[in-house]
């Protein structure tokens, strides 16, 4: 009897937290989590609405194909560029130089926003140098790039690594910044150093903050690759969609940009994953 009781509590419980999940009042919480529930609803609405806007507009609209293709016309090109293996091969060819000038962007990157953060020497030295090149457009240096490197992978790879490498060190740097000196200085009472506070202290407080960084400024390496990939590419998701625009396929158009979409979703999870994971203590959780 006391094992059906608590069940029926539980159940009771459990409808009364879906029940309230669906009031306005959960829904505009104000820095504050919301039921689980409500979660997964919303995160559906945002994904099916457009889909079912775009059906509805394709189907019932009096619009040409070639301005806007209906997602079943979408879905047979998919279907057509996989079977043929193209997909395949521009899915890899602009992972790879993404993957290669991201990573190194953040190789160089994180040690230097660090430091920057860490010794006001450092930042006065490098910030004003970094901010000013943080507004020079990255598709600016694409002549120079072929003009020292030719038109091979290195200038594809180097215009990402140079249109990700200073935001990301300045907001390590900053992310540094907000580092308690109550911290540092609590390090320095129980006998640490200079570099046990810098490696022991400051790096795992600026984990979370830095996986964010790099979370954000990933984006900006995928909208880069479609400008890289006009450097004599033959192969590509930035390639795809140009040779698309130029025979006016518009249906292979979306299929690029659908899959650069969600492989930048599926990173941004990753990340955001990442930081769940090793970063429990984290507030970003």
């Amino acid at each position: 009897m006391q094992l059906k009781s608590r069940n029926n509590r539980d159940r009771d419980s459990l409808n009364a937290e879906n029940r309230s999940s669906l009031r306005p009042s959960v829904f505009w919480r104000l820095v504050e989590d919301i039921p689980q529930p409500l979660n997964w609803v919303l995160i559906g609405i945002s994904i099916g609405l457009p889909l079912i806007l775009w059906w509805g507009v394709t189907t019932f609209g009096s619009i040409d194909a070639k301005f806007l293709p209906s997602p079943a016309a979408v879905a047979i090109a998919f279907q057509r560029l996989w079977s043929t293996g193209e997909l395949q091969q521009d899915t890899i060819a602009s992972l790879w130089r993404v993957g290669v000038g991201f990573f190194l962007s953040a190789l160089f990157a994180i040690p230097i926003g660090i430091v920057m953060g860490s010794f006001r020497s450092i930042r006065a030295l490098l910030e004003p140098l970094f901010g000013l090149m943080r507004y020079m457009p990255a598709p600016a240096f694409i002549p120079l790039l072929i003009l020292y490197q030719g038109i091979d992978e290195a200038p594809k790879v180097m215009l990402i690594f140079i249109g990700t490498f200073f935001f990301n060190a300045l907001m390590v740097m900053d992310t540094v910044k907000f580092v308690s000196k109550d911290l540092i200085e609590a390090t320095y009472i129980l006998g640490g150093n200079r570099l046990q506070t810098l490696l022991m202290v400051i790096f795992p407080h600026v984990i979370p903050g830095i996986l964010d960084a790099c979370r954000i400024n990933l984006a900006a390496a995928w909208q880069l690759v479609i400008v890289a990939e006009l450097i004599a590419a033959t192969e590509g998701l930035g390639r795809r969609i140009s040779v698309a625009g130029r025979f006016l396929r518009t249906d292979e158009i979306f299929v690029g940009i659908i899959v650069i979409g969600t492989i930048g979703l599926a990173l941004d999870l990753l990340f955001q994953y990442l930081i769940r994971v090793f970063c429990k203590w984290s507030e970003r959780n």
